[in-house]
């Protein structure tokens, strides 16, 4: 989804996944159906948080944050890298597009915001350079709760900055957005963006896994035609692309697309089976750079109420279910809505003292029935895979 439906439960109901929550202590691995920690089964389980490292904020609230994702019984957040923009000047700002030039932010209200570990390159106005150890936010209070993060590098949608982003700005405006998984100058420069991140955090055990982006397809926000020629291959080949990218600079992390999981089946008329999305979910779990699969789940949103939502739902998860048993990787439902009663809106939410993250109506707030849900959820799950 856009935005408005990003902030949802990670990992969960009935796609196996393999736990308990911990200090970052080795690397979180994929292991046949399931996830492993050194060489005991690992619960996948938590929320989305995409704007912890985005909105400016302290690290004490950044700590509140995690404190009651992590007192939920989560394990891991899943948050975003992004943004890209034409300029430096929103607070989070990790990456900018001058023209088709590319600029990295690393300073405060960028790269040292979320938090780097281990000393990194700094750079400065005159072009000069020096590698000093800064601030560890986002990460270290990942860190302090027991929480591992799964990083989407880019957003298929407009909101943060994304792929239209490079679109616009290396190709020109207007420009079909599915550019941005052929051309070699956004090719160039989105590795580019990818090599700072990952060469940054690769000794850091916080981190569960890359995924490639928020939700890609053919079509985006501000250009919703494609180029006409963007099929399935067209985003199959990007994933073999980018994964493989990943890997030759980081072989300790889990490398995920970040998907819907839309299937391409043949002969099916369902938007969310014939391949329409340029999403082909098999074809994008049996590459091998690819370590797990990735589903959203929104049925309201989608128009797929036949014979109702919850009877497709759980249809769509027992698909999902049945891609995993047969490429034998794990499979994590990322996301879910209902578009009803907020029920199944569920979403990392708190208020600070001053200002409230941003709630785009797929929340949880704590101390609330839902709340307690994620807790009891969490409980079975880990008594499950122990």
């Amino acid at each position: 989804m856009k935005l408005s439906a990003t902030l949802v439960s990670l990992a969960l109901a009935a796609v196996p996944i393999a736990g308990s929550a911990g200090q970052s202590t080795g690397f979180v691995t994929a292991n046949g159906q399931g996830f492993t920690l050194d060489g005991e089964p690992y619960t996948v389980f938590g929320s989305n948080s995409y704007w912890v490292g985005l909105m400016g904020y302290t690290t004490d609230e950044m700590n509140t944050a995690f404190q009651n994702i992590a007192a939920t019984g989560a394990t891991a957040v899943r948050t975003w890298s992004v943004t890209a923009l034409s300029n430096l000047t929103p607070p989070g700002l990790q990456r900018a597009l001058d023209g088709s030039t590319p600029t990295i932010n690393y300073g405060t209200t960028g790269l040292q915001n979320f938090g780097p570990v281990y000393p990194h390159l700094q750079q400065f106005a005159n072009g000069s350079s020096c590698w000093s150890s800064l601030p560890d936010n986002v990460i270290a209070a990942a860190k302090a709760n027991g929480i591992r993060l799964i990083i989407s590098l880019t957003n298929n949608w407009s909101d943060y900055g994304g792929m239209d982003v490079y679109v616009n700005q290396i190709l020109g405006t207007g420009q079909p957005h599915d550019y941005f998984y052929t051309d070699s100058k956004i090719i160039a420069a989105f590795q580019n963006y990818i090599k700072v991140w990952v060469e940054r955090y690769t000794d850091e055990q916080t981190i569960l896994a890359w995924e490639l982006a928020n939700e890609p397809r053919c079509t985006g926000s501000t250009n919703s035609v494609s180029s006409g020629t963007c099929t399935t291959t067209t985003i199959t080949n990007w994933v073999k692309t980018m994964s493989a990218y990943i890997k030759s600079l980081d072989s300790n992390h889990l490398v995920a697309v970040g998907d819907e999981g839309w299937h391409n089946w043949p002969k099916s008329s369902d938007l969310s089976y014939n391949g329409s999305q340029g999403i082909d979910f098999e074809a994008n779990l049996a590459i091998d750079t690819i370590d797990f699969g990735t589903f959203h789940l929104y049925p309201y949103t989608w128009s797929e109420q036949n014979p109702s939502a919850m009877d497709w739902g759980q249809e769509w998860i027992e698909n999902h279910r049945s891609s995993q048993a047969t490429y034998n990787k794990p499979v994590l439902m990322e996301e879910f809505g209902s578009g009803l009663t907020g029920v199944l809106h569920l979403a990392s939410w708190l208020e600070f003292h001053r200002r409230t993250t941003p709630n785009d109506g797929y929340t949880i707030y704590p101390g609330t029935p839902i709340y307690s849900m994620e807790q009891n959820y969490a409980a079975q799950l880990k008594v499950r895979d122990a």
